[in-house]
C-alpha cells in the first residue's frame, strides 16, 4: 500500500497597490515611433512644400499657400528656356545607362557570385575601392580622353561616363542578388539539358527581377541627377540636361524663384514616378541583396 503525500498549495500573489510604480509598463508607439518619423517627415516635405508654393503662385504674390493657381512658370521653363529639349536629354541619358549599367552589372555580378577566378579578390578590392575615388577627381582624365576619341559634347559621352561611375556600385548589389539564389537550381537545369545561358535565361532571369529594378532604379536616377558630368562634357545648349539648366536659371544678381521651382518640378516628377512604381519590387531587391554579398 503506497501513501501519497499532498503538497501545500501555491500561494497567490497579493495584486499590487494601485499606486505601486510599473517598472515594465512599455512606452506608447507616439513616442517611439510616431515622433520621429512625425520630424523626418516634416524635415523632408517642407522643402517640397516651398517649391509647390513657389512654382503655382504669381511672381507678385506673397501668400504662403500657392493660390491663386497659374502656370505662367511651367510655360516659361518649358517653351521659353528650352526645357522640353533638356527633358529629352536627360531622358535619353538616363534610359541607356540605365540599360548598359544593369547589362554589365548582371555579367559582372554573375561572375563573381557564380565563378573562381585567381584576380577574383583584386577586382572585388578594386570595385570597392573605385568608390572611395570622387567624381571630381576623374573630370579632368575623363575629359582628356573624351576629346582624343570625340566624345566631348556628345550625349553618347555622358552616357559612358555616367555608366563607367555607377558600374562598381551596381555590380557589387548584383553579385549579391545572385549570391541568394541558390546554386543547385542552376545544376538541376543544366542535368535536364540546358546550356549555362539558358538555364540563367529561364531561371536565373525572373528571381533577380527586384535585383535587377533595384540596381536599374539606382543607375537611372544617379544619371537623371548627375550635375558635374553634364557640366563639364556638354558645350551645347541644346544638348544640356536638366540638371545644368537648372544651373542656369540662376542668374548673377537675381534668382526667379517661380521659374526656378517650376524647372525642379519637372526634373522631381519623372523620380518620383519611378519610385511610386518599382517600391515593392525596390524594397524585395534591397533586402534580398543586403544579407549576404
Amino acid at each position: 500500500m503506497t501513501t501519497t503525500t499532498e503538497r501545500p498549495p501555491t500561494p497567490i500573489a497579493a495584486p499590487k497597490a494601485s499606486g505601486e510604480p510599473r517598472f515594465h509598463r512599455k512606452r506608447p508607439r507616439v513616442f517611439s515611433v510616431g515622433l520621429p518619423l512625425a520630424l523626418y517627415l516634416l524635415f523632408t516635405l517642407v522643402p517640397f512644400y516651398w517649391m509647390i508654393v513657389f512654382a503655382f503662385r504669381p511672381a507678385d504674390s506673397t501668400s504662403m499657400l500657392p493660390w491663386p493657381i497659374t502656370f505662367d512658370h511651367f510655360d516659361t521653363v518649358w517653351n521659353t528656356l528650352g526645357f522640353s529639349f533638356f527633358f529629352k536629354n536627360s531622358l535619353i541619358v538616363a534610359a541607356l545607362s540605365l540599360v548598359l549599367t544593369t547589362f554589365v552589372a548582371l555579367a559582372t555580378g554573375y561572375a563573381l557570385a557564380r565563378f573562381k577566378f585567381r584576380a577574383k579578390i583584386p577586382l572585388v578590392m578594386a570595385l570597392l575601392c573605385s568608390q572611395f575615388v570622387p567624381g571630381a577627381m576623374l573630370l579632368i582624365p575623363l575629359f582628356q580622353v573624351f576629346r582624343e576619341i570625340g566624345l566631348v559634347d556628345n550625349l553618347f559621352g555622358l552616357i559612358v561616363a555616367d555608366t563607367v561611375f555607377q558600374l562598381p556600385l551596381a555590380a557589387m548589389l548584383m553579385a549579391g542578388f545572385i549570391s541568394q539564389i541558390p546554386v543547385e537550381l542552376e545544376e538541376a537545369a543544366r542535368v535536364d539539358g540546358c546550356s549555362r545561358m539558358r538555364a540563367f535565361r529561364i531561371i536565373m532571369l525572373p528571381l533577380l527581377r527586384p535585383g535587377l529594378i533595384a540596381v536599374g532604379s539606382f543607375a537611372f536616377i544617379g544619371s537623371w541627377n548627375n550635375f558635374l558630368f553634364g557640366l563639364m562634357f556638354i558645350s551645347s545648349q541644346d544638348k544640356f540636361t536638366l540638371p545644368v539648366g537648372l544651373s542656369y536659371t540662376i542668374g548673377s544678381y537675381n534668382v526667379d524663384f517661380g521659374v526656378l521651382a517650376a524647372g525642379g518640378l519637372i526634373a522631381a516628377v519623372p523620380v518620383v514616378a519611378v519610385f511610386a512604381i518599382i517600391q515593392k519590387y525596390l524594397v524585395q531587391g534591397l533586402s534580398a541583396g543586403a544579407v549576404k554579398g
